[in-house]
């Protein structure tokens, strides 16, 4: 239980916009919950969550100590009510989400909670599948990230030994991540691939395609094969042999053919029909060349979801 005395400062707040400030974690749906139980007591008897509070007033709270704690991306997951995970496949070692476009895998401030690892880790905990109680460091962990503004399959590690025979497998190359983009131009030729070195501006977030070898520049390929070609854009399937930061877009906006929709390697803006660039992580293939272990049983599967919705705007 804890117990708050209102001030000068907080008098003529709601009861529930104190509290909300009061305990940053607690979601909302939660919050009005506690208050209808009378969890929640204003001078020791229940209240509405309208009720004005004044200074002298004492509000005692008998809610769980953790959502007192200070935000950070390691707990903000305890504010989410309700998960929104877009399940592909899951057993109990992993699970591959389809992230929306416009959603964070990780947090880019503190305490910012809508990213699909907090939604994940809400997802399991609701379950029962993980109690950070019990774990004495682990947590549900992403194996791979993809940009903001692109959907696709993200895969979600549920144990130690998984997240660390799945961050081998993606080292060795052993997990294929195959992409759906929509590119300006048509690809001469419509089949090959593309290779260079990136060089990663980490101030900009912006990466820079190099012809040779320099220091701190990586290497990247990507296979291509064209799908379609309509109205001067070119449908292009993608495999990533290298997984650098902004490795598609960037390359193929150095060879002359930036991805629709893409502001930063591009020249387009944003529409409504098509708010980010044109890219979708939409398949991913367990080709395993060494042992796995436990997660053998994956090798040879292969997980897509279906084709994003800027295939049919563009090429329909």
């Amino acid at each position: 239980m804890r117990e708050f005395t209102i001030n000068q400062n907080d008098a003529g707040q709601r009861l529930d916009r104190f509290v909300g400030k009061a305990v940053p974690l607690l979601p909302e749906a939660l919050l009005q919950k506690y208050i209808r139980l009378k969890r929640i007591k204003l001078n020791g008897k229940g209240a509405g969550r309208d009720t004005r509070l004044s200074a002298g007033d004492t509000v005692r709270m008998y809610i769980n100590d953790e959502f007192f704690q200070r935000p950070t991306e390691e707990n903000s997951w305890l504010r989410i009510g309700v998960p929104r995970v877009n399940v592909v496949y899951e057993d109990e070692n992993l699970l591959l989400a389809d992230k929306p476009a416009g959603v964070l895998c990780h947090a880019g401030d503190a305490g910012e909670y809508n990213t699909l690892i907090s939604h994940i880790k809400a997802y399991l905990y609701q379950k029962g599948e993980w109690d950070p109680k019990a774990e004495s460091s682990f947590a549900p962990a992403l194996c791979n990230r993809i940009d903001r503004n692109t959907r696709g399959i993200v895969i979600a590690a549920k144990t130690a030994q998984a997240l660390r025979i799945l961050d081998e497998k993606i080292k060795n190359r052993e997990i294929d991540k195959i992409y759906l983009a929509a590119v300006h131009g048509r690809m001469d030729p419509p089949d090959g691939e593309l290779r260079g070195f990136l060089f990663k501006d980490a101030v900009k977030n912006r990466v820079y395609v190099r012809e040779r070898p320099e220091p701190g520049a990586r290497s990247a390929v990507t296979l291509y094969k064209t799908l379609r070609f309509k109205n001067g854009l070119s449908l292009v399937e993608c495999r990533l042999l290298t997984g650098r930061t902004h490795q598609i877009r960037a390359q193929f906006s150095a060879a002359g053919h930036p991805l629709v929709g893409d502001g930063k390697y591009g020249t387009d803006k944003k529409t409504a029909s098509l708010p980010g660039q044109a890219l979708c992580s939409w398949k991913l293939r367990f080709a395993f060349k060494t042992d796995a272990g436990p997660l053998d049983y994956l090798n040879g599967r292969e997980f897509s979801i279906p084709e994003p919705d800027f295939v049919e705007i563009l090429f329909e």
